[in-house]
């Protein structure tokens, strides 16, 4: 079984998130996973602006987010954000959101971003450096 790193973001759910209906407007789902991922970065090691300094950018190209239950204004919910290895020149991240209160599963999501130069070039292999951060997190050897 391979090692799984997870984090668990905290968020508030602000009122200019929420429609005239009191209920968080879908597109607000995409920063909550956005927010994840930052979190994820923060506490282990591998922010954005490692990659800037790497000269790569990691644009998401995928999003899937499948919505289970209705967020409220005011409701507190944990982001739970999982890396997903791969041998692939990409990143992948699971995602399942819950509500603080009642422990129900609001949405769970999965992204994909991949590595690219700042002219745009996709690249096919996973940089040096990111392949150092697998091996420093125990991810591989």
């Amino acid at each position: 079984m391979s090692k799984k790193l997870t984090t668990t973001k905290r968020i508030r759910v602000r009122f200019n998130e929420v429609d005239s209906l009191g209920i968080v407007w879908h597109g607000h789902f995409v920063k909550y996973l956005e927010d994840g991922r930052e979190d994820f970065g923060a506490k282990h090691g591998l922010t954005y602006l490692d990659f800037k300094a790497n000269n790569f950018a990691i644009p998401v190209v995928k999003c899937d987010i499948n919505y289970k239950i209705a967020v409220q204004y005011g409701d507190e919910v944990d982001v739970e954000t999982t890396y997903h290895d791969t041998t692939a020149a990409k990143l992948v991240f699971n995602y399942r959101l819950f509500n603080i209160r009642t422990g129900e599963l609001l949405a769970t999501a999965k992204t994909i971003q991949v590595f690219t130069s700042f002219t745009r070039e996709l690249s096919y292999v996973e940089p040096a450096f990111f392949t150092e951060w697998r091996k420093k997190v125990g991810l591989i050897e």
